[in-house]
């Protein structure tokens, strides 16, 4: 049976689809099924055909060393740089609900070890219309998985790392844990950073990241306990 992870993070241009890729490489080396899945994805660039480039999909794919088909990871692609809900509005084809874990499944069935990234932060709006408004976390609760939150290791990181782990804990949406992107051993306010998010969540730091990093630094067993099994309709 499969096993799957949601990836969050503080906010955009953390670091997210880098460390998700690292992670994805790192059980895909340990000799895993690994693959990759993002409900919506947006500023894609164009093929000379008009279709959309899954950016991030691309870039995990690559760096992982994937087989797995860019067209089963992301079924919401879009090109303006904005928030899926407002690029969605202006391109058409809003996040479908059903859709999305349709095809989370599909890839649920192929894989033992299945990604999921999210957009953005977790108050990323994917989808809104007639005053109703589908958020990140309705895609985490629909598809039942636990998280880790991707943080920035440098200035401002306490308050988005707490405001973040709180929000998701008063949702009751389980997190793992903690890893830190952008981080420079020995560097006085990152290595408080970090100790104050540790102490004001109550939450393990699982790795903290060098700016550059070709590998995950976690052994691959640790990164495998962090997965959970999915419960396929």
């Amino acid at each position: 049976m499969a096993k799957a992870l949601f990836v969050t993070g503080t906010g955009t241009d953390v670091g997210k689809t880098y460390v998700t890729a690292l992670m994805v490489k790192k059980l895909a080396e340990s000799g895993e099924n690994a693959a990759y899945y993002k409900a919506a994805m947006s500023g894609n660039r164009r093929r000379s055909d008009g279709s959309l480039i899954p950016g991030d999909a691309m870039f995990v794919q690559q760096t992982a060393g994937l087989s797995q088909p860019l067209g089963e990871m992301c079924p919401y692609v879009y090109e303006h740089a904005w928030s899926p809900h407002l690029a969605a509005r202006y391109e058409g084809n809003p996040p479908e609900l059903p859709v999305i874990r349709q095809g989370f499944e599909a890839v649920c069935s192929r894989n033992d070890y299945v990604t999921v990234e999210g957009s953005g932060g977790i108050l990323c709006p994917l989808r809104a219309e007639n005053g109703k408004t589908l958020w990140l976390e309705d895609v985490i609760r629909a598809l039942q998985l636990p998280s880790v939150i991707i943080a920035d290791a440098g200035l401002g990181t306490i308050n988005s790392v707490v405001l973040t782990v709180k929000y998701m804990q008063g949702k009751k949406l389980p997190v793992k844990g903690i890893l830190f992107n952008h981080y420079h051993r020995g560097d006085t306010m990152e290595e408080d950073n970090i100790a104050m998010c540790r102490q004001h969540t109550g939450l393990p730091v699982l790795a903290c990241i060098p700016d550059g990093a070709q590998e995950l630094p976690m052994e691959p067993n640790d990164l495998a306990a962090l997965y959970e099994e999915v419960s396929l309709t």
